[in-house]
C-alpha cells in the first residue's frame, strides 16, 4: 500500500491526503485547487509555479520539511535556463510531493486569479474566461486507423483536459491541417467553452503560444461607441477608444431612430449595417493602437440599450416604439461575431450579449448592475447612467428597480450651440466670478484654466472649439450659483446682471463664455435655447429617479453613483446645483466611470459574472416611464434649477443660490406680455 502525506495548499486553505509522488498539479487539480495550466503538464508554460513553505505549523498541525518535495529535474532547470524562475519557486507539474507539505499558489498562478482594478473605484476583478489557450499533443494520422485530424485534435482535447464534443466552424478547419504539421502534431487551441453549449475550437497555433488571446469589451451607445481591448490572461485594458455612433444620421435618440425604421422600409437595415461597420474599424483601431493583430481578438462582449441591441441583431426596433414595448428576446445572447458583422476579429470568434431588462432597460443597465451591485450593499444606492438615454437603477440588498428615461443628447454636447464632443480643445470645466461675472473654463487636453500664464501657448495647437457636456453642466450651474440665471432657468439682462457679458439674442439672452474671433476662434455662448436643453434633459433624469423612489416608498437615499462614460466627468456639486439628482450628502455622490464598460469587462473576463447577471436580472423589478402617469408631474416641477419644490438640505449647505428673478413681465413693466 503507497505511503500517503498531508497537503497544504494556500491561500485557499485546501487540504487532503495524496499519495507519495504525486506531482503537485495533480494534487491540486484532485483537491480542486485553484492552479493554472496551459500545456497540460509538461514543463512549457510555467502557469502552474507553485511556493513551497517550510517549518513548523502548528496552525496547521503539521511540520513542512525542504524534502517535501522531489528535487528539481531537468526540465525545471531548462525552463530556468530559459527564462528563469523566482528562487524558491517550482513547477507543479513536475515537483512530485514527498512528504507532509504547505504549499503557496501565487496570484499569477491562479486560474481564476483577482485582478485589482483602478478606475474611479478599486475593484476585484476575477479570471475566468469563455475562450482559453489550451496546450495538446496530437496523434499522427494512420493509415491503417484513418480518422480525420479534427478528430484526432478533439480527442487530444478530451484525453489531456476533459473537453468533449468539441465543434469547429469551417474557417478554422480550412487552417487546420497545415497548422498541425508546421507544429509537428504539437499545438496551442484557443476553446470557448461557456458552459451553454458544445465547446468550440475558435483558433489553432503551432506549438505553444505564450502571446494571450484578446477580447472586446464594447458599449454601444445611442450617441457614442466605447470599447476596450482586454487580455484575456489577466484581464489589463490594452487599449480603449471611442466613436460617434453613425446612426446619429437617422436621429439622434431612440425615439427618432425608431421612426426612422417606421417611415422607411428597409431604415433598420441601414441602421444595423452602419452600426456594425463602426464596430468592426472599432475592433481595427483597438488592436492598432496595441500594436497586436485584430485576429487576436477571439471574444466580444457587447452591450446596449434594447433599440441598439436589436439594429445590432439586425431585428426590425418598430415593437420598441409603442406599447406595451415588447423585446423579440430578454435572454443572453452567445453566438458567432461573424454573424454581427464583426469580421475584422478572428474568423470563428464569438460573442456574448448581456441580458436585457425590458423593452426600454437594456443590457447596458444589467452591465451596470453588474459593476455597481446594488444588491450587495445595504443603503439605498440610485445609480443613474448618464448618456442619451439614462439608465437608472435604485436598490439595495432587499430590493433592485430600474428604470429609463429619455433625456435627449443634451449632455452629450448634442443640441447645444456650441456643443462638441469632449475632443482636445473643449471647455469641459468652467467657474463663474459670482462678484465679478467673469467666466474661467479648462479645455480637454490642458491642464491649465484659461486666466492662467501660458494658457494661449498650451492650447495653441488646438485653441477652444466649443463646449462639450460636462462643460455646460458646469457653465449653467455656475450661472445660477452666480446670481446670472434665476431659478425657472431664464438668462437675466446686462442691467439685470450687472454684465455686459449677458447679450441680448432676439427675445432672450445669451451668456458670453468666450470672444476667439481676434485668433479666428469661435464665439462661445450659453444661450436660453442651450439652458432649455439641459433642464429638458435633468427633468427628465430627476423624473425617473424620483419615479423608483416613490415605488420604493422613500425620499431619500443614501448614496448617488454617477456612472457612465459621461457621468465619470461630471462635478458632484454642479449636478446637484442643477437638480439632476435627488439631494444627498455631497461626499454620498460618486463616479464609476464607464460602469456599463467595466460590466462588459467583467462579463468578459468571467462566466461567473455571467452567470450571475443573468441571474440578477430575473430579479430586477422594471418600472416603465413611458406609461407613469406620475412621470409627467415629476417632469414639470424638476424643470426648476434645482427644483420647484423638492427640498435641497444637503446642497444648501455647501452653496448658498441667490434668488433672482428674472421674468420679463415682472421685472420689465413697459414690455408687451407675450401670450
Amino acid at each position: 500500500m503507497s505511503k500517503t502525506v498531508q497537503v497544504i495548499f494556500t491561500p485557499s486553505g485546501k487540504r487532503g491526503a495524496v499519495a507519495a509522488g504525486t506531482t503537485v498539479l495533480a494534487a491540486a487539480r484532485a483537491l480542486g485547487v485553484d492552479l493554472d495550466s496551459v500545456c497540460g503538464g509538461r514543463g512549457i508554460c510555467s502557469k502552474c509555479q507553485i511556493s513551497p513553505a517550510f517549518g513548523s505549523f502548528a496552525k496547521h498541525g503539521l511540520t513542512s520539511s525542504p524534502d517535501a518535495l522531489s528535487m528539481r529535474n531537468a526540465v525545471e532547470d531548462r525552463y530556468d535556463n530559459l527564462r528563469g524562475l523566482a528562487p524558491g519557486r517550482r513547477l507543479g507539474c513536475q515537483a512530485q510531493i514527498l512528504g507532509d507539505v504547505v504549499l503557496d499558489v501565487p496570484p499569477e498562478s491562479q486560474l481564476h486569479r483577482q485582478v485589482i482594478r483602478k478606475s474611479a473605484t478599486e475593484r476585484v476583478m476575477v479570471m475566468d474566461p469563455a475562450t482559453r489557450l489550451y496546450y495538446l499533443e496530437v496523434t499522427e494520422p494512420d493509415m491503417h486507423a484513418p480518422s480525420g485530424d479534427f478528430e484526432r485534435l478533439a480527442e487530444a482535447l478530451e484525453s489531456q483536459w476533459k473537453i468533449s464534443g468539441l465543434r469547429a466552424d469551417l474557417e478554422v478547419l480550412r487552417e487546420l491541417q497545415p497548422v498541425l504539421r508546421k507544429g509537428g502534431w504539437k499545438v496551442t487551441a484557443a476553446v470557448n467553452s461557456d458552459g451553454t453549449g458544445p465547446a468550440r475550437l475558435i483558433g489553432l497555433w503551432p506549438g505553444y503560444r505564450e502571446a494571450p488571446l484578446l477580447g472586446l469589451a464594447i458599449d454601444l451607445g445611442s450617441t457614442t461607441i466605447a470599447g476596450h481591448l482586454v487580455a484575456l490572461d489577466d484581464g489589463r485594458v490594452l487599449a480603449s477608444s471611442g466613436l460617434m455612433n453613425p446612426q446619429i444620421r437617422f436621429g439622434e435618440d431612440l425615439m427618432s431612430r425608431v421612426s426612422y425604421a417606421m417611415m422607411n422600409p428597409g431604415g433598420d437595415v441601414e441602421m444595423t449595417a452602419a452600426v456594425r461597420a463602426a464596430l468592426g474599424a472599432l475592433a481595427e483601431t483597438l488592436a492598432t493602437e496595441a500594436g497586436l493583430p485584430a485576429t487576436d481578438i477571439v471574444e466580444a462582449v457587447i452591450v446596449g440599450n434594447p433599440v441598439m441591441h436589436h439594429l445590432l441583431l439586425g431585428i426590425d426596433p418598430v415593437e420598441l416604439g409603442q406599447a406595451p414595448f415588447a423585446l423579440a428576446s430578454s435572454e443572453a445572447q452567445n453566438l458567432a461575431a461573424s454573424a454581427l458583422g464583426l469580421t475584422t476579429i478572428a474568423p470563428a470568434a464569438r460573442a456574448y450579449i448581456l441580458p436585457l431588462i425590458a423593452g426600454h432597460v437594456g443590457a447596458d443597465c444589467a452591465a451596470v448592475a453588474l459593476s455597481e451591485a446594488p444588491e450587495a450593499r445595504d443603503e439605498l444606492s440610485l445609480i443613474v447612467d448618464v448618456g442619451t438615454n439614462a439608465e437608472i437603477l435604485l436598490g439595495n440588498s432587499s430590493r433592485v428597480l430600474a428604470c429609463s428615461s429619455p433625456t435627449g443628447p443634451a449632455f452629450e454636447g448634442a443640441q447645444i450651440s456650441a456643443g462638441q464632443r469632449a475632443a482636445p480643445g473643449a471647455i469641459e470645466r468652467v467657474e463663474i466670478d459670482p462678484a465679478t461675472r467673469k467666466p474661467r473654463f479648462k479645455v480637454v487636453g490642458c491642464d491649465l484654466w484659461s486666466d492662467d500664464p501660458g494658457f494661449a501657448e498650451a492650447t495653441a495647437g488646438t485653441g477652444v472649439t466649443g463646449i462639450c457636456g460636462s462643460g455646460i453642466i458646469e457653465a449653467v450651474a455656475e450661472m445660477r450659483m452666480a446670481g446670472l440665471l434665476d431659478a425657472s432657468g431664464l438668462i437675466g439682462s446686462a442691467e439685470q446682471t450687472g454684465t455686459a457679458r449677458s447679450e441680448p439674442t432676439g427675445r432672450t439672452h445669451s451668456y458670453l463664455v468666450y470672444d476667439g474671433r481676434a485668433s479666428g476662434g469661435p464665439r462661445i455662448c450659453v444661450t436660453q435655447g442651450d439652458i432649455r436643453a439641459i433642464q429638458l434633459a435633468k427633468s427628465a433624469l430627476y423624473a425617473g429617479a424620483r419615479l423608483l423612489m416613490d415605488e420604493m416608498g422613500v425620499d431619500r437615499v443614501d448614496r448617488v453613483v454617477l456612472a457612465g462614460a459621461f457621468g465619470a466627468h461630471i462635478s458632484p456639486k454642479h449636478a446637484l446645483v442643477l437638480g439632476m439628482v435627488p439631494d444627498a450628502p455631497l461626499a454620498q455622490i460618486t463616479s464609476a466611470g464607464n460602469a456599463a464598460g467595466t460590466g462588459a469587462r467583467m462579463a468578459l473576463c468571467s462566466l461567473a459574472a455571467r452567470r450571475a447577471i443573468e441571474e440578477q436580472v430575473r430579479r430586477i423589478t422594471k418600472v416603465e416611464t413611458a406609461i407613469e402617469p406620475r412621470f409627467q408631474e415629476h417632469f414639470v416641477a424638476a424643470n426648476a434649477i434645482p427644483h420647484a419644490t423638492a427640498p435641497y438640505p444637503e446642497l444648501a449647505k455647501i452653496v448658498t443660490l441667490p434668488n433672482p428673478s428674472f421674468n420679463s413681465a415682472a421685472s420689465d413693466p413697459n414690455r408687451r406680455r407675450r401670450r
